[in-house]
């Protein structure tokens, strides 16, 4: 384990927050409005009591920027995590399907799927996330039968007071960023 240099790691977000700006600009760019409304219930609009189409526009848009802007920033999240975990642990960005990140340390091999936060799925979201961490422990020992494999479900922020769920470690927040640093603080 090597410690962690902050230096690199401002640099690492002044060379690519740019990025998720970007990508940003680029959804509103591709956004089309005849799209967009396939997608919407119309009962929704007349519930809420939306009756303008100027209302209509402005909720479709907020919506579509919100929901993209998690997505674009939880991407970018994870490139944070991977390229601060390559730094200290030599952790890497796994070839196998569902893990994102992969790295030795206190003898076992961590798989970990990186989320932003902790309400990010629902229940068949979670059973194929750990059929995938299942799959990769095979995939992994196929290798090396004695390989110790720790599954972990890492989320950016928020919290869990309960990481062990059994088949999977779930740190959130500081937990996750303490997990994959080496450094508490």
């Amino acid at each position: 384990m090597k410690k962690l240099n902050l230096k690199d790691v401002s640099q690492y977000v002044e060379q690519n927050i740019g990025t998720f700006h970007q990508k940003r600009i680029q959804s509103l760019d591709g956004l089309k409005l005849t799209q967009v409304l396939k997608r919407k219930n119309p009962y929704l609009f007349k519930a809420k009591y939306v009756l303008t189409a100027e209302q209509i526009i402005r909720g479709i848009v907020d919506a579509h920027i919100s929901s993209n802007e998690e997505t674009i920033f939880g991407d970018w999240l994870e490139g944070l995590a991977i390229f601060i975990n390559g730094k200290v642990y030599g952790g890497y960005k796994s070839g196998i399907t569902g893990i994102d990140l992969e790295f030795d340390n206190n003898g076992a091999r961590n798989i970990v799927t990186i989320k932003s936060g902790p309400n990010w799925g629902n229940s068949s979201q979670i059973a194929k996330m750990v059929a995938d961490f299942k799959t990769a422990k095979k995939t992994l020992r196929t290798s090396n039968s004695q390989l110790n494999v720790v599954a972990v479900n890492g989320c950016c922020y928020g919290r869990d007071n309960n990481p062990d769920k059994g088949d999977y470690f779930k740190y959130c927040g500081q937990s996750f960023w303490a997990f994959i640093s080496g450094d508490t603080e």
